[in-house]
């Protein structure tokens, strides 16, 4: 059953939207929404907070002002959030994360817009569906994926380097906790890093060594900065198609704008953002 919320705002000032993570200062998501906002003609802005662990509960006692539409979330920030929070939507409540704050009336639910903008995102590059899976990671955004994932009909296997954490979110959400020496890499036909392994460190990789995947695999790395990991580079090398996180980056977006503001901008306006006003159209549609 979903959370109901109050009427939406009404545009009649300049209305607010922010990022809290920490760091924050190689977020890509001011230049998506400023778009937005434009394409869909409100009077907004989003600003980028850098939020320290201690600060978050003041931070989101913050978003219950009048003229703040809500807030996304990112590293550290995705289950620590969820008990200063009034509601979930059933999403958030099933991963345990919270990606995306919508402000009501002075209420706040949490929502999650990574596990949907996951599955656009591959569904753009036509990556294989039903398939095995192996998911890198066991926080946040990769409680988004396992669930996205293992919703889609995918057979799931998640290795993170503390496999206590992978059986956990095992337990929770579906999917099987393996050691990369137990997984059947050659029948994988999708590999998602959903750590932060890489993030502004082109030299890093959470698979070293590399290994050979399915032929038709696609790996999907969460990651967007670098535009390609070392391993994307890997992937590439061994013949097989290798994505970063862009896509995922503007399909979680769109779905956020649209729950704070009611308006439905197409992505290829924040995909246009993140190519320096280009309007790029994904191969999947809208």
């Amino acid at each position: 059953m979903g959370v109901s919320l109050p009427d939406r705002p009404s545009f009649c000032a300049v209305q607010h939207a922010f990022l809290f993570a920490d760091p924050a200062a190689h977020s890509r998501s001011p230049e998506m929404h400023r778009a937005a906002f434009a394409h869909a003609g409100i009077s907004g802005e989003y600003t980028a907070r850098r939020v320290p662990p201690a600060e978050l509960p003041a931070a989101v006692v913050g978003l219950r002002q009048p003229g703040v539409l809500g807030a996304n979330l990112s590293l550290p920030h995705k289950t620590a959030a969820l008990s200063l929070l009034d509601d979930l939507t059933p999403a958030a409540r099933a991963i345990g994360a919270v990606n995306t704050v919508i402000h009501r009336g002075g209420r706040l639910t949490g929502d999650n817009t990574d596990a949907p903008g996951l599955l656009a995102a591959l569904a753009d590059v036509d990556a294989p569906t039903g398939g095995l899976s192996v998911v890198l990671g066991a926080g946040g955004a990769a409680r988004a994926a396992v669930y996205a994932l293992v919703s889609a009909g995918h057979t799931v296997m998640i290795v993170n380097r503390t496999h206590a954490r992978a059986q956990a979110l095992a337990a929770e959400l579906g999917g099987r906790a393996a050691w990369p020496e137990t997984v059947p890499w050659s029948a994988v036909t999708l590999l998602v890093n959903a750590s932060s392994a890489g993030l502004d460190a082109p030299d890093e990789s959470p698979l070293s060594p590399f290994v050979p995947l399915e032929a038709r695999a696609v790996v999907y790395d969460m990651v967007y900065r670098p535009a390609e990991t070392r391993l994307m580079r890997e992937a590439r090398a061994a013949g097989l198609r290798a994505e970063n996180g862009l896509g995922m980056l503007a399909h979680q977006a769109r779905l956020a704008f649209r729950a704070w503001t009611g308006a439905d901008v197409p992505v290829g306006v924040f995909l246009g953002a993140l190519a320096g006003g280009r309007m790029p159209q994904p191969e999947g549609g809208a």
